[in-house]
C-alpha cells in the first residue's frame, strides 16, 4: 500500500518537481538507458513523475508506459507532454514479458522494505528476455521521512544488487554519488542496471 502522505506531497508539489526535472535533452544516465533499448521498444516508466523521462524516450523512438501514484504528476505528464500517463501503484505491476526496458528512477525507494522483493519479481516477469532495468535508490539503511515528510526506504549497494539478482537480473552497471532532490538535502544514491538474460 502506497504511503498516503508521500503521495499527497507529490500532488501538492507536482509543479515544483516538474520545474526541477525539466530538461531539453536526456541526461547521460537516461541517454545511456535509451541507447540500450531497441527502437520501438516498450518501456515501463515506473514512478514517471511529470513525464520528462518518458517524453525523452518517446522522442528517441521508444514507446513509454508512464505510471505514477500521484494524480498531480499524471496531470502534468498528460497536459505538458500529451503522454498516455496512468495512475498506478507498485502493487499493480503485472504482465509477462511485455517491456524491453524498465525505468524505475528513484521511485521504488517509496516502497516498503518487505515489499521490494515481490516488486522486483513482478518487474522481472514483465521484462522481455534481453530487456534492461534501471533502478535509482537512496543509500543507507532503514526507513525514514525526509524534511518534507516523504517516506523513504534506504538500501545498501549490496542489498540492491541482491534484490536484482534474486529476481533473476544480471547486474551490468553500478554508479554511486550524491545529489540534492526536492527536499534540498544532499543525499547519497546508487544507480544500478540489470539485464534479463
Amino acid at each position: 500500500m502506497a504511503d498516503a502522505r508521500t503521495i499527497a506531497i507529490y500532488d501538492a508539489k507536482a509543479a515544483d518537481y516538474a520545474q526541477m526535472v525539466s530538461s531539453d535533452t536526456p541526461d547521460t544516465t537516461l541517454q545511456t538507458f535509451i541507447d540500450l533499448i531497441p527502437k520501438g521498444g516498450h518501456v515501463l516508466d515506473l514512478g514517471c513523475g511529470p513525464g520528462t523521462a518518458s517524453a525523452h524516450m518517446r522522442a528517441a523512438g521508444l514507446v513509454p508506459d508512464p505510471v505514477d501514484a500521484s494524480q498531480g504528476m499524471i496531470k502534468i505528464a498528460k497536459e505538458k507532454f500529451g503522454l498516455p500517463a496512468r495512475l498506478g501503484e507498485f502493487n499493480e505491476i503485472e504482465g509477462h514479458e511485455i517491456y524491453d526496458g524498465i525505468w524505475a528512477n528513484f521511485s521504488l525507494l517509496h516502497a516498503a522494505p518487505d515489499d521490494l522483493p515481490r516488486h522486483f519479481d513482478a518487474l522481472f516477469k514483465a521484462t522481455k528476455p534481453g530487456g534492461v532495468i534501471h533502478v535509482g535508490m537512496k543509500t543507507g539503511t532503514g526507513i525514514a521521512r525526509d524534511k518534507i515528510n516523504r517516506l523513504y526506504t534506504y538500501v545498501t549497494v549490496d542489498a540492491l544488487m541482491a534484490l536484482l539478482t534474486s529476481a533473476g537480473y544480471q547486474v551490468t552497471y553500478t554508479k554511486e554519488g550524491t545529489e540534492a532532490g526536492l527536499a534540498g538535502t544532499l543525499d547519497p544514491f546508487v544507480i544500478m542496471r540489470g539485464q534479463k538474460t
